[in-house]
């Protein structure tokens, strides 16, 4: 009976230790709407393309490393829209600052391919007309320090990847849509 309440114990500590991980932002808030800078610049959008600023605290321990994802829910394609991917950020960083890309992010942080094609940020760019989609900021902690992608692996691969290794995760959802200019 005592190796039963030991187990229960440590299991109820592990859960809370990965129920306090959070993920905040001086740029995006839950729930809220997207400054135009962190829009996609292509496809008929005209933002600039930055990623937003995230900041995250309380990684649970056994942490080696960390990986942000950014998806889009609503994308009209039947399995959403990878928007970034970024695997193998070591495990003392604890934020990425608006605008981070290939050029500045931490030696050996990998960004995967977007399904626009590309790897690094892809900011949203829904068809202008549908309803505002609702885009998923993931902070991922990971038992693992490295996870085996490139930058040519797509977001469902590092997606299946950050599954098998990760401790916790924490989110921020924000909307935005685009209105049909006339």
């Amino acid at each position: 009976m005592k190796n039963l309440f030991l187990v229960f114990l440590i299991g109820f500590s592990i859960s809370i230790s990965a129920a306090d991980f959070q993920v905040t932002s001086p740029t995006i808030s839950e729930g809220g709407t997207l400054n135009n800078k962190h829009v996609f610049d292509q496809f008929g959008c005209k933002g600039e393309n930055l990623s937003p600023s995230l900041k995250w605290t309380n990684a649970p321990l056994g942490t080696k490393s960390f990986a942000v994802t950014v998806f889009d829910l609503d994308a009209p394609t039947g399995s959403g829209w990878w928007h970034w991917t970024l695997v193998n950020i070591p495990a003392n960083i604890t934020e990425l600052k608006e605008g981070a890309n290939k050029k500045n992010l931490p030696k050996g942080v990998v960004e995967g391919r977007t399904d626009f094609g590309k790897p690094g940020f892809g900011g949203p760019c829904p068809p202008a007309g549908d309803k505002p989609h609702r885009y998923v900021f993931t902070v991922y902690a990971l038992k693992t320090a490295k996870l085996d992608i490139n930058s040519d692996s797509s977001g469902a691969l590092v997606g299946y990847n950050i599954g098998f290794t990760s401790l916790a995760k924490a989110s921020i959802t924000i909307n935005y849509g685009r209105v049909i200019e006339k």
